[in-house]
C-alpha cells in the first residue's frame, strides 16, 4: 500500500512540474523575461521546469510497477497518471488561469474519469 501512495504523491509532484512548464508561460509572461530569445527562450525556460518532472515520474513508474515490485499494471498506472493531470490541469487553469467556473460537461468528464479508473481496475 506504501509504494502504492507513494507512486500517487510523485505522479501529483510531477504533474505539477508538467502543467507549470507546458502551460505556465502562456499566463506568467515568460516571454517578456527573454524577449530576444522568442520562442527558443521558452521551449529552454519550459525544459528547465519540466526537468524536475522527470525526478518524480520515472521512480513514481518504477515504484508503482508490477513488475518493478509495485501494485499497479502498465494500463492503471497510465490511467492513474492521467487522471492526475487532468486532475492538476483543472486545478491549475481555474485558479490560475481564473477561466471561470466549472460547467456540468466539466463533471460530465469527471464521471467518465471515474468510471476509467473503475474499468482498469476491474479483473
Amino acid at each position: 500500500m506504501l509504494k502504492g501512495i507513494l507512486t500517487i504523491v510523485l505522479l501529483i509532484i510531477a504533474n505539477c512540474f508538467m502543467v507549470v512548464a507546458w502551460y505556465g508561460h502562456l499566463k506568467l509572461g515568460i516571454d517578456n523575461w527573454l524577449p530576444s530569445w522568442g520562442l527558443v527562450g521558452i521551449i529552454v525556460i519550459s525544459w528547465l521546469i519540466a526537468l524536475p518532472e522527470y525526478f518524480a515520474q520515472v521512480p513514481a513508474n518504477r515504484i508503482g510497477f508490477q513488475e518493478t515490485g509495485g501494485p499497479f499494471s502498465l494500463m492503471q498506472l497510465k490511467v492513474i497518471q492521467e487522471v492526475i493531470s487532468l486532475a492538476v490541469f483543472v486545478i491549475f487553469s481555474t485558479f490560475i488561469f481564473k477561466t471561470g467556473a466549472l460547467k456540468w460537461q466539466h463533471f460530465c468528464a469527471l464521471i467518465c474519469l471515474v468510471l476509467a479508473v473503475f474499468f482498469v481496475f476491474k479483473d
